[in-house]
């Protein structure tokens, strides 16, 4: 091998999953200290590029970097976000890669697929709030919504609160319904599932955990279905009336300042003046360090907002390259050989 080749680890989702990566639990810690990190000023974190192809539909593809300088890594996810995908060609919605580098020299160590490591993030923040903000002996979760980020949700939901014991589903179709239970059964045998039969209602009402991750745009969720003691944890867009919100005790956001200025439900309350700064007890870091205080009564109504923190899906990304570099998973891939100018057949290839 050349002293100017450059290897890089190629981990598809299926090399990720063998290596065993699904950890929710590795994916919580991973997103607590990328937070603390951040927090510490120990993480670089520029602006997203966005480039959306249909102002409509929003489809698009992001480009999200951030570096960890204590670690030395430097990762990029490109996340592409097509909501006609499901209806229009019967395929996912989301895909993602992600590109690890080390800054040392500046090269890159892994390639790797991002869709996993994405849904996994959406799911550890909810798990991470849902440690802080639900009650501990929560028993019953109810969705609304029943995609990936809705099963991630519900393995990091019963990895902090492992009492729960019933999950009730409610989506657009029962073929939706059954497809969630059908995939996430096995994972959770001890677990009971009620199918709602698109009955938000009854997905929801009375449930100690309530999660909404759908991408309508419309108040779905009631705040007469959220009993005292019950947490929230919003995924989307505008997925809940603005009275759920309003008779929360407690209000925690990923990110206060990032939330307000886009279109989920607390950015349209902000905008319309019916929530304020004040309103807000803190960002989930606060819970984290202990700044603030999470739960502090068996009858408080509480809600978590996620945005999506970049920064965490690199820091999740590093630990899953980290345990699949231990399980020897995944391809090594050439980058290069030599230099370019190296090349004993360089005059063959070369067109002038």
């Amino acid at each position: 091998m050349s002293d100017h080749a450059i290897r890089c680890r190629y981990l598809s989702q299926e090399d990720l999953l063998r290596a065993g990566c699904l950890d929710l639990r590795m994916a919580m810690e991973a997103a607590e200290y990328a937070m603390t990190a951040f927090q510490q000023g120990d993480v670089l974190f520029p602006e997203k590029i966005v480039q959306i192809f249909n102002e409509d539909t929003q489809e698009r593809i992001n480009c999200l970097p951030a570096t960890f300088l204590k670690e030395k890594v430097c990762g990029v996810k490109w996340v592409s976000v097509f909501p006609p995908n499901p209806v229009k060609h019967g395929l996912q919605n989301l895909s993602a890669v992600i590109i690890l580098s080390e800054i040392e020299t500046g090269f890159p160590v892994a390639f790797m697929e991002g869709t996993l490591c994405s849904n996994m993030r959406v799911g550890a923040m909810g798990g991470i709030a849902a440690k802080h903000l639900s009650r501990e002996d929560s028993e019953v979760i109810g969705f609304i919504g029943s995609g990936e980020q809705a099963k991630m949700h519900l393995i990091a939901m019963k990895t902090v609160r492992p009492s729960l014991k019933e999950c009730r589903i409610g989506a657009k179709t029962d073929e939706e319904e059954a497809q969630f239970i059908r995939e996430i059964s096995p994972l959770l045998p001890g677990m009971s599932f009620v199918a709602a039969g698109t009955d938000l209602q009854k997905a929801t009402d009375g449930a100690d955990i309530i999660v909404t991750a759908t991408s309508a745009q419309a108040p779905l969720l009631k705040a007469a279905w959220m009993k005292p003691g019950a947490f929230y944890s919003h995924v989307g867009g505008w997925e809940d009336e603005y009275a759920v919100a309003k008779q929360c005790d407690k209000i925690v956001c990923d990110d206060w300042e990032t939330v307000k200025h886009r279109t989920q439900t607390l950015s349209r309350m902000y905008k319309d003046g019916e929530l304020a700064d004040s309103d807000l007890h803190c960002d989930l870091v606060d819970l984290v360090t202990g700044a603030k205080p999470g739960r502090e009564s068996a009858d408080e109504r509480t809600y978590f907002n996620a945005v999506g923190l970049a920064y965490t899906d690199v820091g999740i990304a590093n630990a899953m390259y980290q345990r699949a570099l231990a399980a020897d998973a995944g391809t090594e891939l050439a980058i290069q050989e030599s230099m370019i100018f190296e090349h004993a057949d360089l005059k063959d290839w070369v067109r002038l």
